[in-house]
This record gives structure tokens, sequence and C-alpha cells, in this order.
């Protein structure tokens, strides 16, 4: 139970140790509060479990970023041939994925000690438990032995992130993966059934195919749902000319195991009814992501959650409790992204333990899709621009480019693109930026920082480029698409 006389454990207890529970606990001591951070993490379906770290370490941007890394350094052993350089049987260039994998988790390990060692160091206690409320500022933690632990906390933060959705239909739980699996699977996936377009989908399909796993899409409604559809189709575009298969308008309907260990996926066309099936290695679950707070037992708490995702609603990461907080991927509305959760850490921390007054600006908030050819976006998409302002009122600004190092391998530049969404009336504030080609994050993030600081198309244009670099791109943008001019490049210098 609380204590009646007000003194407790903790000033700080922080259930969930991904990058925003984290964050937001070694901000604290860093203000003199007493702070304890409890993790623990239930086996996925096939059994996958991880350390402390939460999921961007474990099974998210890491992982995700160094399979992708993978799948660009094979692609670029085949375009070094045009470079010049012997590469002695090309054709038997290949994958070990035993290799990648063993590679991939002995990294994400290093981390885990890592963050451990990291919370010792800075006095935060490491309960590796289960945390649910007793009552608003009581936590029981079930340990690994399944003994129990009680402490109570002043304030608490609930920063338990999410996990892949699996769709209710046959076999899923039984035969299917997901993205909790895939960094660390005991086996190549080979040809792999990908369900789901979202970015998790996409970037799984697309280094499973640039690996040399034949890959395969079901699009239930539209690719990378709440990104510019324009640049949505790009990428997909780039992916199908690369050989991955997309269904679209398409729903799983059943995974069934064979005798020879393949599995046999059907699924129907939404539009035509019509229904189809064929035989996978593996088939990999990107159906969304849940929230983690139905275990928290929240009724205790008095804490609402919305009953269709448990999700919860907070204004300033505060929720209907005063005491208690959420930060990162619990929150309705938000961006499920690490940076995004741990600066909203950092902030909230602040403000319980130094006096800060500073809310996180969820707004313009920047992020890529690792697929093939990666896609980097900041502020408004397009169509969200023109609902929200009307088209009278926005100028669309765009451009396709040749990327320099595609030359000689005469390598595709047919979906490389960028475009600028922009007010329409002078000085043309910058409402939106998007780009699909190499390194579109490392691209991105330098203007994201001048979008927070108000660029506009004319500053933009007055920018000098650093040539020859695909980021200088935006600052050559000066067709419209409202002109309907000839978007292509005519030259590359001048």
């Amino acid at each position: 139970m609380a204590p009646i006389d007000g003194t407790f454990d903790y000033d700080l207890a922080v259930i969930g140790g991904g990058s925003g529970g984290l964050a937001c606990a070694k901000e604290a001591v860093n203000h003199g509060a007493r702070v304890a951070v409890l993790d623990y993490v239930t086996p996925s379906p096939l059994g996958t479990k991880w350390g402390l770290g939460g999921t961007c370490v474990n099974v998210g941007c890491i992982p995700k970023k160094l399979m992708h890394q993978a799948a660009l350094l094979g692609e670029s052993i085949h375009e070094a041939i045009s470079y010049g350089w012997q590469v002695p049987s090309p054709e038997a260039i290949k994958i070990n994925w035993s290799a990648l994998t063993e590679a991939v988790q002995n990294h994400i390990k290093s981390v885990n000690w890592v963050t451990r060692v990291d919370l010792r160091d800075k006095k935060i206690e490491y309960i590796n438990g289960l945390g649910e409320f007793k009552d608003p500022h009581t936590i029981v933690a079930t340990l690994k032995n399944g003994s129990k632990k009680e402490l109570t906390a002043k304030n608490i933060v609930i920063a338990v992130g999410g996990r892949p959705h699996y769709p209710d239909i046959p076999g899923a739980l039984e035969y299917c993966i997901s993205s909790d699996d895939i960094f660390s699977l005991g086996y190549p996936p080979g040809k792999t059934l990908v369900v789901g377009a979202g970015y998790i989908g996409l970037e799984c399909a697309g280094f499973l195919n640039s690996l040399g796993y034949k890959a395969t899409v079901l699009v239930r409604s539209v690719p990378l749902r709440g990104f510019d559809q324009q640049m949505a189709r790009i990428v997909t575009n780039e992916m199908e000319e690369k050989g991955v298969v997309f269904h679209h308008k398409c729903v799983p309907l059943s995974v069934e195991k064979l005798e020879s260990g393949q599995l046999k996926a059907r699924w129907q066309n939404n539009e035509t009814g019509e229904q189809c099936e064929d035989v996978f290695d593996t088939v990999l679950m990107a159906t969304g992501r849940y929230a983690l707070t139905k275990a928290l037992n929240l009724p205790a708490a008095g804490v609402n959650v919305l009953t269709e995702n448990g999700k919860i609603l907070a204004q300033t990461e505060q929720t209907n409790v005063g005491h208690i907080y959420a930060v990162g991927d619990v929150l309705e509305g938000r961006p499920e992204l690490t940076p995004v959760a741990i600066h909203a850490g950092r902030l909230l921390a602040r403000r319980m333990f130094g006096g800060s007054s500073q809310h996180m600006d969820y707004d313009n908030v920047a992020t890529t899709v690792f697929t093939p050819l990666e896609y980097g976006c900041v502020g408004l998409s397009e169509e969200v621009a023109m609902e929200r302002l009307g088209a009278e009122d926005v100028e669309v600004y765009h451009a396709y480019y040749k990327p320099t190092e595609f030359f000689i391998p005469q390598r595709n530049i047919r979906n490389c693109y960028l475009k600028a969404v922009a007010e329409r009336s002078a000085p043309q504030r910058v409402l939106g930026l998007h780009f699909v080609g190499p390194v579109a994050g490392e691209v991105i993030q330098g203007f994201a920082a001048a979008i927070k600081c108000g660029l506009t198309m004319e500053q933009l244009m007055n920018t000098v480029g650093i040539h020859p670099t695909v980021a200088e791109e935006f600052t050559r943008l000066n067709i419209t698409k409202r002109s309907g001019k000839d978007p292509n490049p005519a030259s590359c210098c001048s």
C-alpha cells in the first residue's frame, strides 16, 4: 500500500526499459531523484526474447538498419564491377544468414550490457520484473522466478511500448513470425510472405529481397498509410522493379503447415473477392502494433486507456491521474519513433525534477523509411497540406534527379524524386519536405532543423548546394506541379 505519511521508496518509478523510459530515468537522476526502472520481455509467440533496451535496440531500428546495410553492401559488390573492381565469380556471391544474424545479435547484446552498466553507474535500481499497479502509487513486479516485489513511488512513468499485432486467422500465432523474430531467426527465411505494407513490412520485405530471399507483400489498404501517398507509390515502384511482389487490397485468410515444413498461405482480394494461395518458407506478420498496457492493471491506478488499441490519452504526457505519466509508443496520436520517446522522456524528467516548463513539440518530426531506396520526410504530406489549406493555397515544387553514384553502374534513376510542399503566398513557408533516394535519413535530418526554424522556399532556393550530392537537389527545386513543366533534370552541373 502507498504510505499514509507521504514517504515513498522512490521519487520516480519507470515501467518499461526502452528508449523513452530509460531517457526519462537517467535525466531524473541527473536532477537528484531516486529512480527505479522495471523491465520485462514477454517472449514472442515463437519464443523470442531479448535484453534491456526496448524495441529500438533489440528488435527495431538498430537491427533493421544493420540488415538494411547488409543488403546495400551486397548490391554494392555487384556495382563495384562497373567501377573496375575485379570480383571473382560475382554470380556466386550470397549472404550467410547465420553469420549475419550472429553479428547483429552480438552487437545488440553489447548494447544490452552497456545499458545495464549505465543504470548501475547512475544508481538507478533495475528490476527485471513485469510491473503492474496495485494502487496509484504502488507497483508490484513479478520477477523471473515468479516471486513478487512491491515498491512505492511518488511519480510513475508508463513507458512499456508496444508489440506486433497478429491477425485473428488460423495458423497466425502457431506458424508465423514478426519483427520480434526476424533479426534473430535461427534459419534462413527463404521465400517470405510479408503481411502488411506499413514501414515495418516494407523495410523487412526490402532487405529480405535484396539479401536474396524472394519477398511477397500483402497490402490491405495502401502502402505506408499516413505517409505522402505519391512518395509511397514511388517507394513500392522501386521495390517492384527490384523483384518484390505486391498483392493489393488483400487480407490473409489462413496459414497452414505442410508436411514439407513449408507454409501454405491463403488470402483474399477484398475488391474482387478472389482467393489465392501460395507456398512460402516464412510468413512475417506486420499488421500493426498494440500498446502493452493490458498487463499493467491500470484500473487500479485509475488511468484511462482506449479500449481498441490499449493506448493512453495524455496531454503533455500527463495522464488523467496527476502523478502518472506516459511516454513513447503507448501514447495515442503521437509518432511511434525512438527519438520522440527519448526527447519527450528527458523533457518530462526536467519538468518533474528540474523546474523546467518546456514541453515536447510533436510537430515536424522527421523520419525515414529504410526501404531499398530510402524515403525521408519531415512536415506535412501533400494530401494533408491540401486538406488543411486548400489546393489553391499550396504550392508543390518537385524534381527527379540523378545521383552521381548511379551513372557508371547504370542504376535505375526513375524513382529518385523529391518535393517541397509550401504555402503558395510569399514568402512561401515550407510545410513539408519529401525525398526518395540514397541516404534519405542523412539528407532529411538537416532540413528538419531548417523546417523548425521556419524555412521558406526563397531561403531554400538561395542556399548554395554542396556538389555533387543528392541533398543539394532540394536547393535546386524550381519547378512547380502547377506549372505543368517537366521535372526531369536536363543536365548535371548547370
